[in-house]
């Protein structure tokens, strides 16, 4: 069947209700399906004697706390009882859909990365696993309230035993580490799935209050640049966007774009720097001097809103 693997924060406050909902939803998969938590973080060995998990306090952390990659991986796959295997971030809500996904990869008897796009969804309180219907509403509450974020957002990661080896020193927690994942599958030929179309998994949103510059530390500091360096740059860095394939409801298709993805990157990367230079040197100054003669006009933001398509998608404020 599957071994999914993870690694948590605290089980305090509200990271205590999240995690717990992830777990528990995973432990609810399949009877056959085996959770390994890693790392003796405070309460992790109290809910894994809770939900009838396997408990894994042994990881190697870095001075500032943050946790090895490989040596998660590289003892996941050595002490699994599958031979399939999945990393999940630990605030993910997983349903019958991701075993699905799982089955009809694993029928190929090949190896394969799955990979998809998360839909953040706010949670603040435990899950009522006790209603039979608790799947179909948290997927329903996703897809009408939620968010489906963009290609980069990588939370799970599920191959076959094996194919992570030589893992560099990165570190969880911060940036760089998920898209090295999907580079290394790229670069060894192992097909990399899509199953954004097919799977809802359901990220809970969260605070970054774990690091002392919040969201901003977590994707620019020290640890972060180190990441950077240590998986090679951005020429080892791939997102969804590079899956050579996509799972759809008509079965397995190949990704005929992804070819272009490292280009759309680099575009990318020179809009947002032309974007950042016209909004602090020319829109915002023009904004500051136009103020006044705006508001006598009445052009405000909520007399604007109209105007805009009423049919474009809706977007998570970071998608922009």
């Amino acid at each position: 069947m599957l071994t999914l693997f993870t690694t948590a924060k605290p089980f305090t406050g509200h990271s205590a209700v999240i995690q717990c909902n992830a777990l528990e939803s995973w432990k609810r998969l399949h009877p056959d399906v085996e959770v390994i938590l890693f790392g003796d973080d405070a309460g992790a060995a109290e809910v894994c004697r809770e939900l009838g998990l396997r408990y894994e306090p042994a990881i190697e952390r870095r001075k500032n706390g943050t946790k090895g990659l490989r040596s998660i991986f590289e003892r996941a796959q050595e002490i699994a009882h599958h031979d399939i295997l999945c990393y999940v971030n630990c605030d993910i809500i997983l349903t019958s859909d991701f075993l699905r996904a799982i089955a009809a990869l694993a029928a190929r008897n090949a190896p394969f990365l799955m990979v998809g796009r998360r839909w953040d969804v706010g949670v603040t309180q435990p899950l009522d696993f006790s209603q039979p219907g608790w799947q179909e509403a948290i997927v329903q509450c996703a897809h009408r309230e939620g968010f489906q974020r963009l290609y980069y957002n990588i939370d799970y990661f599920a191959f076959r035993r094996g194919l992570y080896v030589q893992i560099p020193e990165l570190v969880i927690g911060r940036n760089c580490w998920d898209q090295w994942l999907v580079w290394w599958a790229w670069a060894a030929g192992v097909p990399v799935v899509d199953v954004s179309e097919v799977v809802c998994a359901v990220h809970q949103n969260h605070d970054y209050s774990y690091h002392p510059q919040g969201m901003a530390g977590v994707w620019s500091d020290d640890a972060t640049q180190e990441n950077f360096r240590r998986a090679g740059g951005w020429s080892h860095l791939h997102t969804i966007e590079d899956a050579t394939f996509r799972l759809t409801s008509a079965g397995l298709q190949p990704n005929r774009g992804y070819w272009m993805a490292p280009a759309k990157r680099r575009v990318r990367r020179v809009t947002r720097t032309v974007r950042t230079f016209v909004r602090t040197k020319l829109w915002h100054p023009l904004l500051d001097k136009t103020r006044p003669l705006r508001q006598a006009l009445g052009l405000r933001q909520h007399v604007l809103n109209p105007l805009r398509r009423r049919n474009a998608p809706r977007r998570h404020w970071l998608d922009q």
